[in-house]
């Protein structure tokens, strides 16, 4: 299985590490606020919420720069990638203030419209922090995606390891205070992190590749970047809202489902993790192969990622029912709690393998233009992932809502499969032969 395999290895390792830390680092922020009360934990909880929601804008951009990158640089293009990098610059700066600017002005009523009291106060403090620290968090992904499109994974992963640094440094200081310090709370929280956003950027903007572009095509190029992270954006915002319908059914069965739900999930994350990392790198290999017309090295690469995905699926799937118990244990030592985390685990292990080879070969096929067809199979994965849940949960209780995950993703994979092989390439130019490479990755 060696093939694709030490490129896939070198780029995904960096990159599911600087995933990682952030999880840390959020959990670790999470606890230090946590102090302060239920209000706290719920107003900076919104605040996540609302960041994750944003997120699935600014993907569409970040992943469409590193595929128009990749595929121009695979190319030998030197110019198409100049331009590519200053379409991606431009659409981050409109896109920060359309909007930061918006959310910093109905910063109140967003609050408002999901807490009340001095929750939505506490809420509506961070985001007055947040909105406009927003610009720092998506020139960020801009920038680590010109890294990642370039081959570099290990630029980004240092970076967000000094962001987290710093973020868990920062955290006590101005959460709690500290000396001259006075303790600022939620807000402080919110301080923390913009700042430690700050000092990352700073120095990325000092290390971000510099290309030179020729006038004119910017336009053309931002559209183009637009097209291609447009089905990376739609996933991230079609899984959240599910999610969160998932969550609805979840709260139907009592708070200790709710919070055994919440510590499986977390746990998830960190195998999960994985498999995004793997489909970054698979997209970034992917995208250099099409762009330098390679449709053979593209065929292998997609075998060589399924194979790849379906070890580590495989592996998580055992870990997660083998250890269920144990690693339960360290969140929680309410019985109730811990009954439901531990069931939700088990049942995840059917979920993880076709999950993994779901999320690789998207990346294989979106960065290779199949654009429509990771969409489609998204949608309606996603769509029978809620109805199973919903029809289960009544014969089977809430074990039936945690099924739910697995028959989506096989759904997901059958179709994925499917429409690669008979639908044309989605994402026009491609490499010629990029029909035939589709064909056959599935």
């Amino acid at each position: 299985m060696r093939g694709h395999l030490p490129r896939l290895t070198a780029l995904a390792g960096p990159v599911y590490a600087e995933l990682l830390s952030g999880v840390v680092a959020s959990v670790i922020g999470t606890y230090w606020v946590a102090g302060l009360g239920g209000s706290a934990v719920a107003a900076v909880t919104l605040a996540g919420t609302v960041e994750n929601l944003l997120l699935g804008l600014v993907l569409v951009v970040s992943s469409g720069t590193t595929v128009r990158l990749s595929r121009a640089l695979g190319a030998g293009d030197h110019e198409d990638a100049a331009r590519t990098a200053r379409a991606a610059w431009r659409l981050w700066a409109v896109g920060s203030l359309a909007l930061a600017v918006p959310g910093f002005l109905l910063r109140e009523r967003l609050a408002g419209a999901f807490l009340d009291g001095q929750a939505a106060a506490l809420a509506a403090d961070y985001l007055t922090v947040a909105f406009p620290a927003f610009a720092l968090f998506s020139g960020q992904r801009v920038a680590d995606e010109l890294f990642k499109g370039a081959g570099d994974t290990r630029t980004p992963m240092r970076l967000a390891l000094l962001s987290n640094a710093l973020l868990l440094a920062l955290d006590p200081l101005l959460v709690l205070g500290a000396g001259p310090l006075p303790a600022l709370g939620v807000t402080g929280a919110a301080l923390a992190l913009a700042l430690s956003r700050a000092v990352a950027f700073a120095v990325t903007l000092r290390l971000r590749p510099r290309m030179s572009a020729p006038a004119g095509g910017v336009g053309a190029a931002a559209r183009r970047i637009v097209r291609a992270g447009a089905p990376f954006g739609l996933d991230f915002t079609a899984r959240m809202a599910v999610g969160t319908a998932q969550l609805a059914l979840v709260a139907g069965f009592g708070v200790a489902a709710v919070a055994g739900f919440g510590v499986g999930y977390r746990v998830l994350l960190i195998v999960t993790m994985a498999f995004y990392a793997l489909r970054q790198a698979a997209a970034i290999e992917a995208a250099r192969l099409t762009g330098a017309g390679d449709t053979a090295a593209l065929r292998s690469l997609g075998r060589d990622t399924g194979r790849l995905a379906a070890l580590v699926g495989a592996i998580a799937a055992v870990l997660s029912a083998a250890l269920a118990g144990p690693v339960t244990a360290l969140f929680t030592d309410d019985p109730a709690v811990a009954g439901q985390s531990v069931g939700f685990l088990r049942m995840a292990a059917l979920y993880l393998l076709p999950y993994a080879l779901v999320v690789a070969l998207a990346g294989v096929h979106q960065a290779a233009g199949a654009g429509r067809a990771l969409v489609l199979s998204v949608l309606v994965g996603l769509a029978a992932q809620l109805a199973a849940a919903a029809g289960l949960s009544g014969p089977l209780g809430v074990a039936g809502v945690w099924l739910g995950p697995a028959v989506g993703a096989v759904v997901q994979l059958v179709l994925l499969v499917l429409l690669t092989r008979r639908a044309p390439v989605g994402d026009a130019p491609v490499a010629a032969g990029g029909a035939e490479v589709l064909e056959r990755v599935g």
